[in-house]
């Protein structure tokens, strides 16, 4: 647990804010009974809170030079590519549920189509379950939604010669087949079960005597959520999109096979199918493919189809009824889209809680009522088109495994949530209410993930997210809120959304001082992309600060700590020795950066290698000017008689760590003789290593007396 936290908040939410009118509290109890024990909330400092943005942030993002870091720091760190442009304007439809429960005969043409394009799998599977149709008249195929369930129950009657075959209409109850079967062959796709009404083994045995009476076939496909008694369904085991795509293409271009091998061969072809489409997607692509090589449609097209397909696919969801599509369902789409690559119980959890904020939205004069048990992870996971898998979550304690779940499309979760968010504002209230509950929460992982939410709704409608989300955490009296909007700020800015400088520049000289906070450190994580601009905020907001105010003073510091060890601190060096001694606030503000920049040590180890130290002995022997500015800036500090005492306290940590690793010692010995240009230097130094004592009040350590001998003779 970080600094700020003794532990998680757990189900019911954080505490309440310590003013009832915080509008970080959203207003009250966010539906809650019972009133959470009020939590500590102590400031965390900006180098561990950094470090939970880098262990729980969702994504790598392209020139996010927050976490890269050059001098050896182990946090996580943003690369890769993170796209979250306009919505994609061609359109395409791929077909939904309503066409697979219409009902009626299926036209002998339709049949001829499908079976041109129909792939089996290239196994026996499917010749299997055709004699077990043929020995058994009825057959119940199980599959996801969208796997081609439908089409290989209507391909399974056409192999048989079943004719003519009529779909049943999906609102046909288990009780009622019998007494729909004529001759030939039936399809009932999706039948509307419930656990009070399930598909019972009666109901076949009663259907298959009436089959048997007319000579004639029924094929049931249900989803993995039916309700079944007694029933054993058949696994329907779908083919490859590409094996798919290919069976379409051959059709589509009348046989041409090197015409069929060229457009496989393209790249917006290969980037398609690895990001495992639906059969549904696979087969709507063909035809596009098809069109683009007769010279009909442009480039663009097969390039934005993908796109278009994922964006159709979220559409689908949030669309679709209460029957279709549970409500908790749908709240949990939303919660793995904020909880990407997260641990699959804490994404489960949250989304219950945003399940019972959305019902509080649908009757708030009714207590949500959440189900305790009764899903499956498999079958969510199978619905959202995700997948599990274990992997090791950082955490306070170390790495702990943990099983995780994702969208299979690394796509999916930005596109979800930007849906969400513009597609259907009536969800905002509940989505905001749970977003706040969620920045309270004790665990770190939590708390972040809210805050890249608010990050990508951000980068879709800045204006509201800033009024709605941000601003009011960022004006909470509690450091925890303030430090979800600096993430989220962080985040956004990472992913493109304009203004975010601007925003804290601004912020940076206003007279609130919980939004001077927020921009201070917000500024030292996004910082390195335009460090001489941060610096000039940083050094205003110094500046700004007639009473200078403890808390913004450390948090000014803190920020240049970390702009110095990131990978834009050679930068950061020559800025700050350029104005160092512009004006006190700016001494003092490089000063204590500097210092607080020399505690930190690779892995955070007490007596670890520390990063400046090390950034020092490289610098020095490419003889780059950085080992210069070091030098300096330590002189300047052990010579101020407001920094000398903290400077010579870090200095002492050096000797005690160079004592554990002998690299340590041989840079530290390598730096010593630069901080040497006058006497009291000489002096300051010598009165350090003789006196100074070792770990637990023992005598000077033996490296302190070998150190001693690399000091220059004081000049005279």
């Amino acid at each position: 647990m970080s600094a700020e936290e003794p532990g998680p908040a757990g189900p019911a939410g954080p505490a309440e804010p310590e003013k009832p009118a915080d509008p970080a509290d959203g207003g009250g109890k966010d539906g809650a009974e019972e009133t959470a024990a009020e939590e500590p909330d102590q400031r965390q400092n900006a180098w561990s809170a950094r470090r939970d943005l880098f262990n729980h942030s969702p994504w790598d993002v392209t020139g996010g030079v927050v976490g890269a870091d050059h001098h050896g720091i182990s946090g996580g760190h943003f690369t890769g590519n993170v796209h979250l442009g306009s919505r994609t304007e061609i359109v395409y439809q791929f077909g939904g549920a309503a066409a697979a429960h219409s009902s009626g005969e299926v036209p002998e043409a339709t049949l001829t189509r499908l079976a041109a394009r129909f792939v089996t799998g290239g196994d026996d599977a499917f010749d299997a379950l055709v004699e077990r149709l043929r020995a058994e008249r009825v057959l119940v195929l199980s599959g996801a939604q969208f796997t081609g369930r439908r089409t290989a129950a209507l391909m399974l009657l056409h192999r048989l010669g079943a004719a003519p075959v009529r779909a049943l209409d999906r609102e046909t109850g288990p009780g009622e087949l019998a007494g729909r079967i004529g001759a030939g062959g039936h399809v009932l796709c999706d039948p509307l079960t419930r656990r009070d009404r399930p598909l019972r083994e009666a109901h076949l045995l009663a259907a298959r005597d009436r089959l048997a009476e007319k000579d004639a076939y029924l094929v049931i496909t249900v989803g993995p959520t039916a309700a079944l008694e007694d029933v054993t369904p058949a696994a329907w085991r779908p083919p490859a999109p590409a094996a798919v795509l290919e069976a379409h293409l051959r059709a589509e271009t009348g046989g041409d096979e090197e015409t069929v091998r060229k457009l496989l061969a393209l790249p917006p072809v290969t980037e398609f199918l690895g990001r495992r489409h639906q059969l549904r997607e696979a087969a709507g692509y063909a035809p596009v493919l098809a069109r683009y090589a007769a010279g009909e449609v442009e480039e663009r097209r097969i390039e934005q189809f993908s796109q278009a397909a994922l964006e159709s696919q979220v559409q689908e969801w949030f669309e679709q009824d209460e029957a279709s599509l549970h409500l908790r369902d749908k709240a949990f789409l939303v919660a793995l889209a904020a909880f990407d690559g997260g641990p699959y119980a804490l994404t489960a959890e949250v989304s219950d809680l945003l399940y019972a904020f959305l019902l509080k939205t649908e009757n708030p004069s009714r207590p949500p009522e959440v189900p305790v048990f009764g899903t499956h992870i498999g079958k969510r996971l199978q619905l959202a088109r995700a997948t599990s898998y274990p992997e090791e979550e950082q955490t306070e304690w170390g790495p702990v495994e943990q099983l995780k779940a994702r969208y299979e499309d690394d796509r999916a979760a930005l596109v979800l949530l930007r849906e969400v968010w513009t597609g259907h504002p009536s969800a905002r209230p509940a989505l905001i209410a749970w977003l706040q509950r969620l920045a309270g929460d004790g665990r770190p992982l939590v708390r972040t993930r809210a805050a890249a939410t608010v990050a990508v709704l951000a980068y879709t409608d800045l204006p509201s997210a800033m009024a709605l989300v941000i601003e009011p955490w960022a004006r909470s009296n509690r450091f925890r809120y303030r430090l979800v909007a600096v993430n989220a700020l962080t985040l956004a800015h990472l992913l493109g959304t304009p203004n975010v400088p601007r925003i804290l520049d601004a912020w940076c000289e206003s007279d609130d001082q919980r939004l001077c906070w927020v921009a201070i450190r917000t500024h030292g994580l996004i910082g390195p992309g335009r460090p001489a601009e941060t610096l000039a905020a940083l050094r205003a907001a110094a500046r700004h600060q007639h009473d200078p105010d403890e808390l913004l003073t450390a948090e000014l510091a803190e920020s240049v700590e970390l702009l110095l060890l990131s990978p834009a601190g050679d930068r950061v060096l020559s800025e700050l020795i350029r104005t160092l001694h512009d004006d006190r606030p700016v001494l003092d503000l490089a000063l204590s950066g500097f210092v607080g920049a020399c505690r930190h040590t690779e892995t955070d180890e007490r007596y670890g290698r520390p990063l400046v130290l090390h950034w020092y002995a490289r610098a020095a022997t490419e003889r780059g000017p950085a080992a210069q500015h070091i030098a300096a800036l330590w002189r300047t500090a052990l010579g101020d008689r407001v920094h000398t005492r903290y400077a010579l306290d870090v200095l002492h940590r050096w000797v005690l760590a160079a004592e554990r690793e002998q690299s340590v010692e041989w840079e530290l010995a390598a730096l010593l003789p630069a901080l040497v240009t006058t006497a009291s230097e000489h002096q300051r130094l010598d009165h350090l290593l003789r006196t100074r004592p070792g770990e637990d009040g023992a005598p000077p350590p033996p490296v302190a007396g070998r150190l001693l001998t690399v000091l220059p003779r004081p000049p005279h």
